[in-house]
């Protein structure tokens, strides 16, 4: 008898006494039905994304322009997703058409949109639409800049997944790139952006 053969028949013997597989059974989960965006969720949500290290600038759409600007100043090679609204696109950025590892690694900041905003924990969610790039774009410079209006704020984690589409490709942001090491000395920008601004529009 090979080692193989040995090991697969003691799991075997062991696993003898075990009923045989059910189908597991759906359980109907009671959630209420998702909300309206409150102005209490906006606030919670800025409150929280600043508790992480991030920036927040409130701003209406008529004052967007100008705190982008001051947002990307000192960003000289920024990306932008090739969908990104035209109105918010800097003449000079760069759009990414599927740029190479190491065209990124030259880029210094990015520019997105988002799909949404979670006030409980202060997360913004990218589901890779229209404005908000690929994953790449949005992990590898060193300042991203999100643009999030106040109607995509939702107030839980169970009111977003009731709003976001399953299949989409997402990432889920909660302030700067950080870790901790044993002693809990901080280092940032060791997974992604060491820098996070999220212009707050509405």
């Amino acid at each position: 008898m090979s080692a193989r053969d040995e090991i697969l028949g003691r799991v075997r013997t062991a696993l003898r006494d075990v009923p045989g597989t059910e189908t597991p059974a759906d359980v109907a989960v009671d959630r209420p039905e998702p909300r309206p965006t409150t102005h209490e969720d906006v606030e919670l949500f800025a409150e929280r994304v600043a508790d992480y290290k991030a920036t927040v600038v409130r701003c209406t759409p008529e004052d967007l322009p100008t705190h982008l600007a001051a947002a990307l100043e000192g960003v000289p090679r920024l990306l932008a997703p090739a969908d990104l609204p035209e109105d918010l696109r800097p003449a000079d950025a760069i759009l990414d058409e599927q740029l190479t590892t190491a065209e990124l690694d030259t880029v210094d900041g990015v520019l997105t949109t988002a799909a949404l905003g979670i006030a409980e924990t202060g997360t913004i969610v990218l589901d890779h639409g229209p404005g908000q790039g690929r994953r790449a774009a949005t992990l590898v410079p060193d300042r991203h800049v999100c643009v999030v209006r106040t109607d995509q704020v939702v107030a839980d984690v169970a009111a977003a997944v009731a709003r976001l589409e399953p299949t989409r490709p997402l990432t889920w942001i909660s302030g700067p790139s950080a870790t901790s090491d044993i002693e809990l000395d901080r280092v940032e920008g060791v997974h992604g952006p060491r820098t996070l601004i999220v212009l707050l529009v509405g």
